[in-house]
């Protein structure tokens, strides 16, 4: 094995090191990039054309340990985590995975029950949502990585793309806001709250859920304009719709769950700033034509559930909050690798 190399961090003006989106456009400037493709680069999920409309759809995502996995959270429940960040950028599209590879980072002298937790974990989250483990790799790592790909097969009209939002479409959600990072402060920060309380928040990072059944339903339905999985943060979910599809959005009404009212405000924190700015939740962020509505959050509840509507698109392009009598700019920010906290407690 080679001596692990030690990297110079470049800085930008300010002072901060690259951010996981900037090392991304700096590597996709440097990519001859392929014509014709039915998603555009960035998008949640890769897609080539197959034929007769169809299209192979892949995604490809990791799990690292001093980043993904605070302490408390088990072998098994990290391996179906690593499956569940992926099968929610399908579900964003409302593509049906049907198979996955998985290549794990392993360190030296871990234990063959932690390996066992880990394959048992892996075949749990693979089959929760209707996928097989068909292959993959393992390594010596200095830390945990567990990195999925994920491959299934669409009809190409059914897509729902992060661009496409139109003036006057409702932004919806798939639930509520906030539990996540909430639990990750207990975790990390000591904070307190009941026992019954505790054991729903930190259930929230532990075992988090992909909403696959609402986003093929959704796809379906072909009520929804744009889409975006919520793993980076409400806010920054926000964003990138607004930006890929050249619109603004007016939120006037943020879905704060009501674990996390009742979390803030028995520790003097900012419920909104919970919900926004968090990251590590897997709900769906999607813009819905006003005329199909109805239509749109009927084949959600018959999922078993819920489409909540939180805002409007409009001409503006800025991402606005309009709540209660506060009115402001929600900022364009959520969790980033490289340069947000670590969850880690190791």
């Amino acid at each position: 094995m080679s001596k692990s190399r030690e990297y110079k961090h470049d800085r930008g003006d300010a002072g901060e090191f690259l951010g996981e989106r900037e090392i991304i456009e700096i590597i996709r400037s440097r990519l001859n990039m392929m014509t014709d493709l039915p998603v555009p680069f960035g998008d949640d999920v890769a897609a080539i054309n197959i034929d007769k409309g169809r299209v192979a759809v892949l995604k490809t995502d990791m799990l690292v340990g001093c980043t993904d996995m605070p302490r408390g959270m088990s072998f098994w429940q990290a391996a179906r985590k690593a499956v569940v960040m992926n099968v929610s950028d399908f579900a964003a599209k409302g593509v049906q995975p049907a198979v996955l590879l998985t290549s794990l980072g392993l360190p030296r002298g871990i234990m063959r029950k932690d390996v066992d937790e880990i394959a048992r974990g892996l075949n749990a989250g693979a089959r929760e949502y209707g996928a097989y483990i068909v292959g993959g790799d393992t390594n010596e790592a200095p830390d945990l990585v567990i990195s999925i790909s994920l491959f299934g097969i669409a009809d190409c009209k059914t897509l729902m793309l992060r661009g496409g939002a139109q003036v006057g479409d409702i932004v919806a959600v798939t639930g509520f806001f906030g539990k996540t990072a909430a639990g990750l402060r207990l975790l990390m920060d000591g904070f307190m709250v009941s026992k019954e309380l505790r054991e729903v928040l930190l259930n929230a990072v532990c075992m988090p859920q992909a909403r696959l059944r609402e986003g093929l339903a959704l796809g379906k339905s072909g009520a929804v304009s744009a889409s975006i999985d919520s793993s980076d943060g409400l806010a920054w979910s926000l964003h990138e719709l607004a930006r890929m599809s050249g619109v603004g959005f007016v939120i006037e009404s943020v879905p704060v769950a009501e674990e996390v009212r009742r979390f803030a405000e028995f520790n003097g924190l900012d419920p909104l700033e919970l919900a926004l700015y968090g990251g590590e939740e897997y709900e769906l962020v999607v813009t819905v034509k006003p005329k199909r509505w109805v239509e749109a959050k009927t084949v959600v509840e018959a999922m078993g559930g819920c489409l909540l509507p939180i805002g409007k698109a409009t001409r503006d392009r800025q991402v606005l909050l309009n709540v209660d009598g506060k009115k402001g700019v929600i900022e364009p920010r959520g969790w980033e690798h490289f340069k947000s906290k670590s969850t880690s407690m190791s």
